[in-house]
């Protein structure tokens, strides 16, 4: 279904009992993040702090915290139902004879319904104010971070030589009531379009950040889509109903017309400030540097917002559930360049860039590593910094049986792929920021083709008639688990 807005997705939750309202006051310094941390290892509900010290705002937190509240907030049972929509609509078979063109027009006809609308009115701007960050309850998460962070915006720039728009999520450090960091990585759409407008000699970048909007909106900010689709477009796929946009008061930019606050304002090109530490989603202090400063002219919001804001560091934790909905949802679009991938797997402790695993038909010498070198050539997925690859009879989300595979099948000096390339910008442990190496560890079984001189052996199995034999007399032998 397609929830209106943050709140209404609230309500949905609270309905559902998922969702715990605390009313004692807090404090955001430290304290929030402490209760939120706690609640989020235990796999807790949504959290709405109602009483915050020194804010008339409310914080909600943890909102996407599971599997089942990420299913919930765009729509679906599973994730892989979104993968599987993906690929009905890329299956070119569908258009093979004129009558399945004539079966395909309604799922066409949804294409048409994904794109945003523009409105003159919107919830958004019911309030319009002079900028303040102060009256926000922007936490500061963990003792050493060098402020106070703007965690889940929805920064939104646009393009100057092709005046597309664009929606990302960087994290903001507050500076003072007006002013902020702009932490877009090297390698991020943001920062190419800062490049772009330095190139032209401006001294401004209008820049947009949205808090807030439906939970199919945020989500997109954070999907690593194809420069040529717009993030708004894919929100509106998401949630089979379009996104309501609204211009802006100050600039051009469009903005979700539901969110619960937007800061306008602009970056300016010849600033620069020092930003961090921040405690960060691998689960350890990214280090200061310095990045550009966004100046912000006017604050407009909902009559009776709610803060949406998250946490990061040791998993799991919410931006876990984030990173596994884009692991389903353009496992797709990879196995359009790598047909051989059968299933992937970034496990919640790789922080997702740090490991995938994935299962193939393998179907000549070598092929694991032309998979390896592929993943690694396919936008964000070169900051991998290892990757293992099984044979098609292993479910990569088993890592126990994972772990088995790569501890007993592999010859250090055959199956170890060292690759140099780019890192991301968090990676703490190569010597040189940005680049690195590598790791592809090849734990499929070794064919003689390969030059595997030996018997390879079979996996100890039970014969299938003796398991369905058991399973039929499980009750006679009086075993209390099965």
């Amino acid at each position: 279904m397609a929830y209106k807005d943050l709140q209404d997705f609230m309500e949905h939750l609270r309905n559902k009992k998922l969702l715990d309202e605390i009313s004692v006051e807090v404090d955001s310094h430290l304290e929030i993040t402490e209760i939120t941390d706690r609640v989020s290892k235990q796999y807790g509900n949504a959290l709405l702090f109602k009483n915050v010290k020194n804010s008339p705002y409310p914080v909600l937190i943890n909102t996407f915290g599971t599997y089942e509240r990420l299913n919930m907030s765009l729509g679906v049972e599973r994730l892989d139902e979104i993968a599987e929509t993906i690929l009905d609509f890329m299956d070119m078979a569908n258009y093979a004879t004129l009558f399945n063109q004539i079966k395909s027009v309604p799922k066409l006809a949804r294409l048409a319904k994904i794109f945003p609308k523009k409105v003159k009115k919107a919830a958004c701007q019911e309030v319009v104010e002079e900028p303040d960050l102060d009256k926000l309850p922007i936490l500061q998460c963990w003792p050493k971070d060098g402020g106070r962070y703007i965690t889940l915006p929805l920064v939104i720039t646009k393009d100057p030589e092709t005046n597309q728009q664009n929606m990302g999520m960087y994290r903001l450090q507050v500076y003072d009531k007006k002013t902020t960091g702009m932490h877009w990585h090297l390698h991020k759409d943001g920062r190419e379009i800062y490049e772009k407008y330095k190139k032209r000699g401006l001294s401004r970048m209008p820049v947009s950040v949205a808090l807030g909007g439906d939970p199919a909106t945020i989500y997109s900010a954070t999907a690593p889509l194809p420069k040529m689709i717009d993030e708004m477009i894919f929100a509106g796929f998401l949630r089979k109903a379009p996104v309501e946009i609204v211009q802006c008061i100050t600039n051009d930019l469009y903005v979700p017309a539901n969110a619960e606050f937007i800061l306008e304002g602009y970056v300016d090109l010849d600033e620069m400030r020092l930003e961090g530490p921040f405690g960060d989603h691998t689960g350890y202090y990214s280090l200061q540097d310095w990045y550009p400063v966004f100046h912000i002219e006017k604050i407009t919001r909902k009559k009776n917002p709610v803060y949406p804001t998250t946490i990061v560091g040791k998993p799991p934790m919410e931006d876990c559930y984030l990173g596994k909905a884009t692991e389903r949802i353009f496992l797709p679009l990879i196995q359009i360049q790598c047909p051989e991938i059968v299933d992937m797997n970034f496990p919640l402790e790789g922080v997702f860039h740090n490991c995938v695993i994935v299962s193939i038909k393998k179907a000549y010498p070598k092929h694991a590593h032309k998979v390896m070198h592929a993943l690694w050539g396919m936008g964000q997925m070169m900051y991998t910094k290892m990757i293992i690859v099984v044979d098609e009879n292993v479910d990569p989300h088993d890592l126990s049986t994972v772990a088995w595979k790569v501890f007993n099948n592999i010859d250090a000096k055959r199956d170890l792929v060292i690759s140099e390339g780019p890192l991301d910008a968090l990676d703490h442990a190569s010597n040189t920021p940005h680049y690195g190496h590598r790791l592809g560890i090849d734990a499929t079984k070794k064919w003689a083709s390969e030059g595997y001189t030996r018997t390879w052996p079979d996996d100890i199995e039970m014969t299938e008639e003796i398991k369905n034999l058991v399973d039929r007399r499980w009750k006679e032998y009086g075993i209390q688990k099965d």
